[in-house]
């Protein structure tokens, strides 16, 4: 019977690892859509001026002028960046989720919930003597 359920339990854990591995080895082709879980993520919008000056290092007044070609360099730019940037950012994410729950899941000293904080002993300091 134990033999039974440790291959059924061991079938379920495979199985789920594949289809997680799937999931994400075909999300790795896709360009990035919107996501609504891409809004916890700390994504700065690029600027064109800070762009052009700082990669560039063109000068301001051409910065200014705003080029079709200098447009067309930056869109280019810009969508590079932002293809590897969601997938980056969450697999970070993902990183720092497995260290903690994983590698340093020390419920006594890092409580994950307020119920697990009320179970440790609380010291109190005795009043002053008169």
């Amino acid at each position: 019977m134990y033999a039974v359920r440790m291959k059924t339990i061991r079938f379920v854990v495979l199985s789920a690892s594949l289809v997680m591995l799937g999931g994400a080895a075909i999300a790795q082709g896709r360009p990035s859509q919107a996501d609504p879980h891409d809004a916890l993520f700390d994504v700065h919008e690029m600027n064109f001026d800070m762009w052009c000056q700082e990669q560039q290092h063109l000068p301001p007044d051409r910065c200014d002028k705003r080029l079709p070609e200098d447009d067309a360099a930056f869109n280019a730019y810009r969508e590079k960046v932002e293809r590897y940037e969601i997938p980056y950012l969450r697999e970070r994410q993902r990183q720092i989720d497995i260290n903690r729950t994983i590698m340093h899941n020390d419920p006594v000293d890092n409580p994950q919930s307020p119920a697990q904080k009320g179970d440790q002993p609380t010291t109190t300091t005795p009043p002053p003597p008169k």
